[in-house]
């Protein structure tokens, strides 16, 4: 397993729609496990694989114990209103607070290609919803208000310069952090 570089707002990558898999290979559950050690080590709980400049419709999550790993994920059922913070691990250090459906279903293979579905709510259903935008090119800050958007995009001005070429590189100091405060997250 190795550490992925995470793109971060700027970068192409994260306004592409990613490619349906096709087949489940070794090639892709590599790039699971891939995922899931860059989303630990960056404290995250969910990524998704434009994230890390890749095109496969993938995302990784661990919510509430589930450690989910999500091939060609899709909302089939919603219900609900929820407002949850929501922030990013490509758009460090902004918050938003974004309305998302409460419930959800969502249908997916998991690593071995067999079809799954799975019942969400509140924070797990949040996430699911997140990391899917994600693999159709949409960030939460695009379900901001345009006021909000602007205050969000202007924080992230400030920080921007400290990501050459829209790419954070996880320092051995947050590894060593994640692997001595394992339980820190969102």
């Amino acid at each position: 397993m190795s550490l992925l570089e995470i793109h971060v707002l700027g970068s192409p990558a994260l306004r592409r729609e990613t490619t349906p898999v096709a087949g489940v290979t070794d090639e892709h559950r590599r790039l699971i496990a891939d995922m899931f050690e860059t989303m630990y080590a960056a404290e995250g709980i969910g990524l998704a694989a434009p994230q890390v400049g890749r095109t496969e419709r993938i995302c990784v999550i661990d919510v509430e114990n589930r450690k989910l790993a999500l091939i060609n994920p899709e909302v089939v059922q919603r219900e609900g209103k929820i407002k949850w913070e929501e922030g990013c691990l490509s758009i460090p250090d902004v918050y938003g607070e974004v309305q998302r459906s409460q419930h959800v279903v969502v249908r997916a293979l998991n690593e071995q290609g067999e079809p799954f579905e799975l019942e969400a709510s509140d924070l797990l259903a949040v996430c699911l919803q997140h990391e899917i935008d994600h693999l159709h090119g949409r960030l939460f800050i695009d379900h901001l208000s345009i006021l909000k958007r602007r205050a969000a995009i202007a924080k992230w001005e400030k920080l921007r310069d400290q990501y050459a070429e829209n790419r954070r590189t996880l320092t051995p100091r947050e590894i060593a952090h994640h692997q001595t405060h394992p339980d820190e997250g969102m």
